[in-house]
């Protein structure tokens, strides 16, 4: 039996079937979008502004993080990156501070899900 992308996905935090819906099953497209995420900064900017306590760039790249993870179907991702900043929003720093290691776990998870598939290990 063989285990499906979709499968070997997941444990990454990466739902290929909710993405397929979003793409139109064009997988493709999906895999040449996700795969671009290796290249996102928003994670990197979102750190650098709570480093900084620049706590309104910080919304802004949580809120752009969340975007594209909703996007990709990075689940995890997205709920995380959604507790950042809807905290930000309600001027919770402290708790946004708090969220920010769930994040960045689940986007390396994302990260190496994503570098399995680019070098055809999945």
């Amino acid at each position: 039996m063989t285990t499906s992308l979709a499968d070997k996905l997941a444990p990454y935090g990466i739902d290929y079937v909710d993405a397929m819906d979003r793409f139109g099953d064009n997988a493709k497209l999906y895999e040449r979008l996700a795969l671009k995420y290796l290249d996102d900064s928003h994670l990197v900017g979102l750190q650098a502004a709570i480093e900084a306590h620049d706590f309104s760039d910080g919304y802004s790249e949580a809120h752009a993080l969340k975007g594209v993870a909703g996007n990709l179907s990075f689940k995890d991702l997205f709920r995380t990156a959604a507790l950042v900043s809807d905290a930000l929003y309600a001027g919770e720093s402290d708790a946004a501070i708090d969220y920010l290691p769930q994040v960045e776990e689940a986007h390396k998870l994302v990260i190496q899900g994503l570098e399995a598939w680019q070098n055809g290990e999945l």
